[in-house]
């Protein structure tokens, strides 16, 4: 098995991935109002763990509508973030709702346009599933982070598929495009092969919609089954991560 993770490539480019989020870019902000808990949790969690160090530069990839910046800025104002995109019409949405950030456009995840070592942390959050070549990005976050870097990714794992899909067959939302979602224990065996220590890693959104006091039981049931195979029903993973 970590072979062949290590070998694959995915049947998609990069540039079907931006063609997907160049669809749906004028309903992005809207569909994810309808989840906002849910949403709005990743940028929640990526704080507990994102460490910030005044004046440093922090990369945002992918970046979508930049949301993920106005919850580090809020932490610690004088930080530097650089928001990563692939698709322009989202670049679009967020200069529309939050016309201050720092936004590059990004061709491929394989060749990011930014220079070695010249990020101390990197937010990634859902992205790895989407990209053509999960290991190629990898290193590329590796060769232009700064020795001992901090780096929090999140993704959804292999077991999300069937609930997303029964979720957007009843609920529509703007989808996920091409993507596959993989196993903890392929983005464990990703991380440490590109040159990440995995730090910290726990499964989260045990259940994701419904009356918060629902969810918020799901929670509490996974924190406290994290080493169980529970935690992998969570479709959100996070790990926490250093650059060796």
């Amino acid at each position: 098995m970590g072979r062949s993770i290590l070998d694959r490539k995915n049947p998609w480019s990069d540039q079907d991935v931006e063609a997907h989020w160049d669809r749906v870019s004028d309903s992005y902000i809207r569909e994810n109002n309808k989840v906002r808990q849910a949403h709005d949790q990743r940028f929640i969690e990526m704080l507990k763990h994102l460490s910030p160090e005044s004046n440093s530069t922090i990369l945002n990839i992918t970046s979508r509508d930049c949301e993920a910046a106005e919850y580090i800025l809020s932490r610690e104002p004088s930080v530097r973030v650089i928001n990563a995109e692939i698709s322009q019409g989202l670049m679009n949405e967020a200069r529309r709702v939050r016309p201050y950030v720092e936004q590059v456009k990004v061709q491929t995840y394989s060749e990011l346009p930014f220079e070695r070592e010249q990020f101390s942390r990197i937010v990634c959050l859902e992205t790895l599933e989407h990209v053509a070549s999960p290991v190629d990005f990898l290193w590329e976050l590796h060769r232009i982070s700064s020795p001992e870097a901090r780096m929090v990714l999140s993704c959804p794992p292999r077991t999300s598929e069937p609930a997303y899909r029964v979720f957007t067959f009843f609920f529509g939302g703007h989808g996920e495009g091409p993507h596959r979602f993989l196993s903890s224990r392929e983005v464990k065996t990703l991380l440490k092969h590109t040159g990440w220590n995995v730090l910290h890693h726990y499964g989260t959104l045990l259940i994701p919609v419904g009356p918060v006091f629902i969810q918020k039981f799901g929670e509490w049931i996974i924190r406290k089954l994290q080493r169980t195979c529970i935690s992998e029903l969570g479709i959100r993973q996070f790990y926490v991560c250093e650059k060796i």
